[in-house]
């Protein structure tokens, strides 16, 4: 394990370094002004602090999304500065002069609680490799680049921004960085922005105190103060007016905040994760005027992208699997799994409602199946109609069967966007086989090779 001891004082630091060393610890000493130098260097797993004019260093790191676990150091005259510090998430404190003894306890406890940590992210990492971290399924390459920034962001301070089509599941994934965080036992809010009044809105994130505006009799506190500890997601971003939008970037910048009708006297600390969501082109949202360019800047230290259904359709064997038991528990029915033809005409839908539409359409097949496997019959009838026609081509009496295989792949092609391997699936044969057919048509007619290879994945 690696301690980085932060100190103004040489002798203190390097005494407190070769003290660290002796005990079987990786120790490196620096100044207070180099402390965010030494962190990127150094990459330590502890930082030993003295508190003494470090609070805001410490606060910077924890603002750029770097999150080590600290112990602070201060005279028993500044335990007013140790309580700020630890109130933002400090591991411990410890009295000068320092107790050896005591620090070296709290460094075997934390390198206890790091050993255990990197043996969940390893068993993560295996997870993610299988196709499913948490509730999120999908062996898919974009999904499964999805799951490693969950995995990665889930340990940040840092906010988070979640884009995506309605329905590809934002708030499943804002749901799993909170489960996979230290905040997990902490609270965890849904904030619907479209879905409150804007004179309302104000109120319902930051809290009033009482005689603030007519009619508040009480002080309310707001989602931004009952969410300490845990985390906050903010659905459809852009439809937070931007005047309240400002307020929010002061917050995240500040780390404080007051409810409304506060004073400076009556500052609260802020201490939530901020998730963010958006189903709206956020660039289209900038320019309309929809969306603050700073408030974005600041919440788009970290952007995940959720992909659209169909763009992961090798994805839906096991999302749909993975309906199917849990409707079939929640439903009490003795319903196993799907036949093929139910599957196939499942993968040739297009899925413009996505991951949701997908979940409530085998809910309802679960609930009227009369059968251990799911059939086309407990499919709905626009979805069944869907899935049988798809494209087509015509065959003309004296082509040959090069000619007629030529035009099925291509137009295969064309209906995949390009995707070989969804291609080699729907046609039946191996991905190898695929590409030594294109090979053989290059030069006859379309080339499919040139024309496919745009969109090759």
């Amino acid at each position: 394990m690696r301690v980085l001891v932060v100190e103004s004082d040489r002798i203190s630091r390097d005494n407190l370094r070769v003290r660290i060393s002796s005990w079987g610890f990786q120790a490196s000493a620096a100044e207070n002004t180099q402390l965010f130098d030494q962190v990127c260097v150094f990459e330590p797993d502890v930082l030993l602090i003295a508190v003494e004019g470090q609070e805001k260093g410490w606060e910077e790191l924890r603002a750029r999304g770097i999150e080590i676990p600290t112990i602070v150091m201060a005279e028993p005259a500044d335990l007013d500065s140790v309580v700020r510090t630890v109130k933002f998430g400090a591991y411990d404190f410890l009295a000068k002069p320092v107790n050896s003894t005591h620090l070296q306890v709290l460094l075997n406890n934390l390198a206890t609680q790091l050993s255990v940590t990197e043996e969940n992210q390893w068993l993560r990492r295996k997870l993610i490799e299988a196709g499913t971290l948490g509730p999120i399924v999908g062996q898919s390459l974009v999904m499964r680049r999805v799951m490693r920034q969950v995995d990665e962001v889930a340990s940040s301070t840092a906010p988070v921004l979640i884009v995506g089509e309605s329905g590809t599941g934002k708030k499943l994934v804002a749901q799993t960085i909170h489960q996979l965080s230290t905040r997990r036992g902490g609270p965890y809010f849904e904030i619907a922005c479209a879905g409150i009044a804007d004179h309302l809105m104000e109120s319902e994130l930051w809290g009033h105190e009482r005689g603030a505006f007519p009619g508040a009799d009480r002080r309310r506190e707001g989602f931004l103060a009952m969410a300490k500890g845990g985390t906050l997601l903010l659905e459809e971003i852009t439809e937070l007016k931007t005047e309240l939008q400002a307020k929010l970037l002061r917050t995240l910048e500040d780390n404080k905040f007051q409810r409304m009708g506060g004073s400076a006297r009556s500052e609260l600390p802020f201490d939530a994760k901020v998730i963010a969501a958006s189903t709206q082109n956020l660039s289209e949202a900038i320019q309309h005027g929809k969306l603050r360019e700073d408030l974005y800047s600041r919440l788009n230290t970290f952007t995940i992208e959720l992909p659209p259904l169909r763009e992961r359709l090798e994805d839906i064997p096991a999302l749909v699997e993975t309906f199917i038991q849990q409707s079939a528990e929640a439903h009490q029915k003795v319903v196993t799994g799907i036949d093929n033809e139910s599957l196939e005409i499942l993968r040739l839908f297009r899925w413009p409602g996505n991951v949701l539409q997908l979940r409530n359409i085998i809910d309802r097949a679960v609930i009227v199946a009369r059968r251990p496997l799911l059939a086309a019959a407990d499919l709905p009838n626009d979805l069944r109609r869907a899935g049988r026609k798809g494209p087509q081509f015509e065959l003309r009496i004296g082509e040959t069967m090069d000619e007629i295989e030529r035009e099925l792949i291509f137009k295969t092609l064309d209906f995949t966007n390009g995707n070989k391997v969804r291609a080699a699936q729907i046609l039946g044969i191996s991905l190898k086989t695929l590409y030594n057919r294109l090979v053989r048509y290059q030069g006859k007619g379309r080339d499919p090779v040139s024309e496919s290879s745009r969109h090759d994945n």
